[in-house]
Formats: structure tokens, sequence, C-alpha cells
């Protein structure tokens, strides 16, 4: 099944908007972000051993093949999710709004009444890489309230809410601590002194949740502000909003903490969906009262990632980084061009403007209103999203220049790839594939190794990894952007991108 997305390319990340934020100082050890160090956030595959290690427990699809097809359907329930979003907001702040599903799909988007997703990272977590979740491609170590509660929870980058299966007002039924249901963890509010609902009466619920949301019952003026989200593949979290504290690491050793983020005490899970396996979701995406904006404005305005090659299952680790991230080991320079902020109230992305790509040192003869954001083009960046989505004008010459050279090699019959160009790989050498180059305003240019778009899908077989679609925005997957650093400085409006080692 391919996707039917849009047409033009405008680099976009959904990261989250610059509002205030309450960094407060605890004990000793802990400090606030304006030391001038970084936090950092380990970021774990999905299926790496070390995932094993924190409690997380996944089936892993039985062949490469049926991976990159579980990849592909989540992609497509992504992108459904974040159309219905826009739908819903009434605007698409500078994206095509015409509706980014699949053909097979785009009626299920009257069954998405919620769609949960406020995580912000302003510490030093690692981030797990989680394929299959659906809804997020990596995991996040978190801790959550006074005193910590530990967690497993999958990074997303297309919401703003940050959530944990919770359990609340139910005395000793929740345990000493921290308890666990159905082998997942569960936060004890209760045992959390820095744990506050907000009332369903309250502005912020009424209106400044709106977007995330929230519901119209209100039994009480003191009742808890709740939220229902659904998902297109047919899950749902109910909970309530409510603030707490959310703990980390800082690069030099010692902690810190963020008080009063918005969180959601998601008390029931409908469905298995893309919440097979973690915790909850760490919200990446952008808004008013987004952890990551939070975080980010604390140390300097920077947030970035650098994702190392999860299509293999060995034990390595990415991070995620709010600061300098003076650790990042680069192999080139680092490239920049302007970051384009959007409406944090309305769900808009952030993006940069590509003016065109090259292959084999030659620009492609694509419209030029494919580049245009104004005219309703755009191309997402998302590390929620596997797979390179390319509409249409630019699809066609993409593949034309780049299987010209490998025309000498067997091809194969698609079959069910999601693929249009499969070929064995013997005589195979990445040597024979020309240089693809994403080229963006102010001259800063994009050049993802081979191994980033000629992928392995099953043994003896080789595949371009582009997907063609008809509406919506272009998106370059995490797959695309992999052995990269990627740095979004919220405060001077810039993105920038080197090559890296990612460790």
């Amino acid at each position: 099944m391919k996707l039917r997305s849009g047409s033009t390319l405008f680099f976009i990340f959904l990261l989250s908007a610059i509002h205030g934020l309450a960094f407060a100082h605890a004990d000793h050890d802990e400090e606030d972000g304006d030391n001038g160090d970084e936090m950092r956030l380990e970021m774990i595959h999905r299926y790496s051993p070390r995932a094993k290690d924190h409690g997380v427990h996944v089936e892993i699809p039985p062949t490469q093949q049926a991976l990159i097809q579980e990849l592909h359907r989540h992609d497509i329930v992504r992108f459904q999710m974040m159309a219905q979003k826009r739908q819903q907001n009434g605007h698409d702040q500078g994206l095509n709004s015409s509706s980014s599903s699949s053909n097979s799909s785009s009626s299920s988007s009257n069954s998405t009444r919620r769609m949960d997703m406020q995580t912000r990272v302003s510490m030093a977590m690692p981030i797990t890489a989680g394929w299959d979740y659906g809804l997020g491609q990596y995991l996040v170590k978190l801790e959550v309230g006074t005193p910590p509660q530990k967690f497993m929870v999958i990074a997303n980058t297309g919401s703003d809410l940050t959530w944990v299966r919770c359990q609340s007002h139910c005395g000793k039924g929740c345990g000493i601590r921290q308890g666990r249901k159905n082998h997942q963890r569960v936060f004890n509010a209760d045992r959390s002194s820095t744990h506050k609902s907000i009332p369903c009466s309250s502005q912020m619920c009424k209106f400044d949740l709106a977007n995330m949301f929230s519901l119209n019952k209100c039994p009480s003026p003191l009742s808890s502000c709740r939220y229902d989200y659904s998902y297109v593949e047919g899950s749902s979290a109910i909970g309530a909003f409510a603030t707490d504290t959310i703990r980390a690491s800082l690069s030099n050793g010692k902690r810190t903490r963020i008080d009063n983020v918005l969180i959601g005490c998601t008390e029931s899970v409908i469905g298995k969906g893309g919440f097979t396996g973690g915790d909850g979701m760490l919200g990446l995406g952008f808004g008013k009262y987004s952890f990551t904006t939070k975080a980010a404005l604390n140390f300097g305005g920077k947030l970035s990632y650098c994702l190392l090659d999860h299509m293999n299952h060995k034990n390595v680790t990415s991070y995620l980084t709010f600061g300098a991230n003076k650790k990042a080991v680069l192999q080139g320079k680092m490239s920049y061009t302007q970051l384009i902020l959007g409406d944090p109230n309305n769900g808009a992305y952030y993006g940069v403007q590509l003016e065109g790509i090259s292959i084999g040192g030659q620009m492609l003869n694509i419209p030029i209103h494919i580049w245009n954001p104004k005219l309703g083009g755009g191309t997402l960046i998302d590390s929620g999203i596997s797979l390179t989505y390319l509409t249409m004008p630019a699809y066609r010459p993409v593949m034309t220049a780049l299987t010209m050279p490998l025309t000498k090699l067997r091809r194969l019959p698609s079959g069910e790839d999601l693929f249009d160009f499969c070929f064995n790989p013997t005589g195979y050498s990445d040597r024979l594939v020309p240089k693809l180059v994403f080229h963006f305003a102010g001259g800063a240019k994009f050049a993802p190794p081979v191994r980033n778009y000629v992928i392995d899908v099953s043994p003896g077989k080789k595949c371009l990894a582009f997907v063609p679609a008809t509406e919506g925005p272009c998106t370059i997957g995490n797959i695309m952007q992999q052995n990269h650093l990627w740095e979004f400085n919220l405060v001077r409006k810039t993105l920038g991108f080197a090559p890296s080692t990612c460790t």
C-alpha cells in the first residue's frame, strides 16, 4: 500500500515552540540549565537488546521485509494523524491542507477523535529506536514525580503531550511507590508530592488544552481536566491532565529537574496500536506547554539529535540533547539554513526551505512550485516517520536518475514490496549509485550516504527506499536522517546538520 500524500518539499521537524518554563533548583546535586551544561537523553532502539534490560518486551517482525511493511503501515497512521490535526485546527500553517492519507484509509480520519502527543525532552536521556511503536520510533528513559518514578516512554515528534500509564486516588491499591500492570510500569500519582491536577473549570482546560483534546465534561469545578485521545488505528488513551516534575542528568554528571511540566495521567489504554511495549509517550512536538519548549529554552534554545542505523539490531545508543552538544563527534562541518517557525498554538510545524534536489551533480527538473511553502508545498523531516515519501513531481525524476546506472543489475519483481525498484545485489557497489543531495536555502546541502536510500529489504534483495506520494507534504524519514547530527536552534531560528558518528 502506497501513501497518497501531497506536493512540495518544505523541510520540517515537529519540535517545540518557545514559551516560558518553570525550572527549579532541587537538592545540592541538582542544577538548573543556566550553567552551560547540556542534557542528553539516551535513545534506545526498540529492538535493541538493551530495551529488554529496561523492561520493554516487543514482538519483532520475523523478516526484514515484514519489518519494513510494518514501518510503512505506521508511517501511514502518522500521516493520517498529522492531517487530521491540521484539519481540526482549520488551517495548515504552510503545508498543504489536503489530507495526507493512504488511498485505502482516507475515510478513517473520521474515527480519529484524539491524537495524544505532547512530550518534552529536556535532560540527558538515552533514546532507544522503536520501529513498531507506530506513533514513535524511539524509546526514552524518563523520571516523573517526587520522589522520581522511572519509565520507558515512546518518543514522538508528532505529539505535544507527555503522558504515562497512571493510577491516582486509589489509596493502598496503587502500591508503595510504583506498580506494574500487564507487565508495564504504572505511575503512582498519589505518591508524588509535586503532582498537581488541573481543574476542568480552568481557562487552561477549556481553551489552552483544546488542541490537546481536552474534554468538555466538568462534573464539579475542581474535577480534573480530562482527555480522550483516539488514534486512527483504533487505539485510544484516556486520562487526566496534571503538572509534575521531570528529572534527568546533565552532561557534567549532576542531576537537574524541570517543575510544573504538563503531563497526562493515562488511566486507560484501549487497543494495542502504537502503544505496545512503552510506558507512555514523550511528546517532542511543539506547543505552549510542551516539555521540549521548557527544556530547550533553559539550554540556549538548542535541541539536537543523532540517529544511528536502526535497521540493524546492534546494541547501539543514540541521543537527544538539549544545549550545545559539545560531545558530538562530527565528520564534517555543520551546515545551516533558516528554520521556519510556525504557530505553537495550532499544531504548526517547523520548516526549512528546500530549493531543489541534485543527483550525480545535476539539478533535477522539478516544478518550482514544489519547493514553495506559500503554494502549499513542503517536506517533513520527522524522526517519527521511517521511510522517505516524495510527491510525484519530485519522485519521478529522482527515481529515473537513480535507477539509470543500476539497469545492468538483475531487477527483481516488486511483489508485495513498497518500493518500485528492487534488484539482486550481485555485482552491486555503492559506487554505482550517483550522489543524492538536498539543496536548502542559503546554500546548505544535505548529502545522505547511499546506505540511507539503498536498503536491504530481504536476503538477496536491495531497493531504492523512496515511496511515491500523490498529496500532502513530502517527508524525509528517520532512515534517511541516520548518521547525521540535526540541531534546531529555536532562538536564532536555524537548522544545522552535519555527518556524525552519533556517539
